[in-house]
């Protein structure tokens, strides 16, 4: 390894945020998925959530994610409750996309602590038991005819704002030197 290899992992390793994760509820295109692991990489994502009820975790190639699949983790689930227990004893805040009248607007979220931010499926949008368990619900503001925006830039556009708010806080949460050491052994590996 050459030294300034070593460096970008280390400079990415402690940059990396436990403390923020995405759920992919049944999003089916493999291509939306591999967007999402692609942005959760460039905020500094260490893991996200798969959760497919009604489709089929989806099949991804290194050349569609763009490597991310690599550097990303995944933890899978194939149920709403069990999914979102877990999140919850891992001290997780879950906010769910949802257009809805009670849905607050991505803006007025506190997205500086401890979050999970839940996309659901490309036609379907989350599912209503995904939006009900959630501990609240939000929308990204739209002022044009079109009510949503693409999976993926939805993503995109709330885990942006979920890294400004922690920038601006200043307590974007790290990892601890032991966790950054066996992660970089890992990583060596790929």
């Amino acid at each position: 390894m050459t030294e300034r290899r070593k460096e970008k992992f280390l400079s990415v390793l402690h940059q990396r945020q436990p403390n923020l994760t995405v759920v992919m509820e049944d999003i089916f295109d493999p291509h939306n998925v591999s967007a999402v692991l692609r942005t959760a990489d460039a905020v500094g994502i260490l893991e996200v959530q798969l959760l497919y009820v009604n489709e089929e975790f989806p099949k991804l190639g290194k050349k569609s994610s763009a490597s991310a699949t690599k550097w990303v983790k995944r933890r899978n689930f194939k149920s709403i409750p069990e999914c979102y227990d877990q999140l919850h004893r891992d001290g997780f805040t879950i906010y769910a996309t949802h257009l809805g009248k009670k849905s607050k607007s991505l803006y007025e979220l506190d997205l500086t602590k401890k979050v999970a931010l839940v996309f659901g499926n490309e036609h379907r949008g989350v599912s209503a038991e995904a939006a009900k368990l959630a501990d609240e619900n939000f929308q990204i503001p739209m002022l044009g005819m079109i009510e949503s925006l693409n999976v993926s830039v939805a993503c995109a556009v709330s885990l942006y704002e979920a890294l400004r708010q922690r920038q601006l806080a200043g307590n974007t949460k790290h990892l601890n030197e032991a966790d950054i050491k066996k992660l970089f052994n890992e990583w060596l590996k790929k």
